[in-house]
């Protein structure tokens, strides 16, 4: 009796030992967990939401928060270019259209770097510049794992072989053709292009769908006409598109152009890719649409501004019709 008690004390106690190993293993195994996920928060808050490059590659160190009003400066940017945003998130949902409103501060890092705040500015200003964003796509973010890539690539995150960035994938300077314009005999400077073949195609083809300016009801000064005229077709602007150096075009005629002469802006040879084109201001189309003038259809000596022009004429073409 004595030899079982003493045996049963002692397989007692294995157990007990056991159990008490296992939950100290439990704990250490939580412990070791909670540190490492505090590790991988604490990473998160070096790098960008956005592009995920370290702040650390900017030497002054300049990062905004993801959430939160937007600062003074874009403000004003946006306030130039006649839109509305006063979030951060609402910005990068426009620019980057990645939404970080549901973002968890464990999977998501909180700051975006000052190369992503450029790339923004130059979206609603365009302007032209060495900007560049050093991802193809915006990063997705995941929670941390033993094979996490944020902890593992955390002394060398957001760079690349030979740098930060490899000079090939870097935007080529937007360059003026040297040959901007030859002069004439009476030393008058004519661009190239206005004398090109495929630009007459392209203004005799729009004579047919654009308006003249000589239709304008009132003699406004040249220099305005020029500002509400297309710089290829000669005629009133329609559908109108502003390039990233700020020149303005119909649709239908910069396309051809490019389709034809190349990607090139008519007006001053900039490089401009259709991708850049953008709506001018609302308070210039509204101008534009005030603008008054002559019907074209005989025997109709009615006034009407641009913006109903179409309007009244599919009326003539109604009445037409019925006759």
């Amino acid at each position: 009796d004595d030899l079982n008690l003493t045996t049963s004390s002692q397989s007692h106690s294995e157990c007990m030992s056991q159990e008490e190993n296992m939950v100290d293993n439990e704990d250490n195994d939580s412990s070791l967990k909670r540190i490492e996920e505090e590790t991988h928060t604490s990473i998160l808050q070096h790098l960008c939401r956005i592009c995920g490059v370290s702040f650390k590659m900017d030497q002054q160190n300049r990062n905004y928060p993801v959430h939160g009003p937007v600062d003074d400066e874009t403000q004003e940017v946006l306030r130039r270019r006649e839109k509305k945003a006063t979030s951060w998130p609402e910005l990068i949902s426009k620019v980057f259209k990645v939404d970080v409103r549901g973002d968890m501060d464990t999977i998501h890092p909180t700051r975006f770097c000052h190369n992503c705040w450029t790339i923004m500015h130059q979206k609603f200003s365009n302007t032209s510049s060495e900007v560049y964003f050093p991802r193809n796509k915006v990063v997705e973010w995941k929670s941390h794992s033993s094979t996490c890539d944020v902890c593992n690539n955390s002394k060398t995150w957001g760079k690349r072989k030979g740098g930060l960035i490899q000079s090939s994938l870097l935007p080529k300077k937007r360059k003026i053709s040297i040959e901007h314009g030859k002069k004439n005999k009476n030393g008058n400077t004519t661009s190239f292009w206005k004398n090109s073949k495929a630009l007459n195609q392209i203004k005799s083809s729009c004579k047919k769908i654009h308006l003249d300016a000589n239709l304008l009801v009132v003699e406004y000064p040249s220099d305005f006409v020029k500002s509400v005229t297309c710089q290829v077709c000669e005629h009133i602007l329609s559908d109108p598109v502003q390039t990233a150096c700020k020149h303005l075009f119909c649709r239908s005629c910069i396309l051809k152009y490019i389709k034809i002469m190349g990607c090139y802006c008519p007006a001053c040879r900039y490089t401009c890719f259709p991708t850049d084109f953008t709506t001018p201001v609302k308070s210039y189309l509204n101008i534009l649409n005030s603008l008054v003038l002559k019907c074209t259809v005989a025997e109709c000596d009615e006034e009407v501004t641009l913006g109903k022009y179409s309007h009244h004429i599919s009326k003539h073409k109604e009445i037409k019709g019925k006759e």
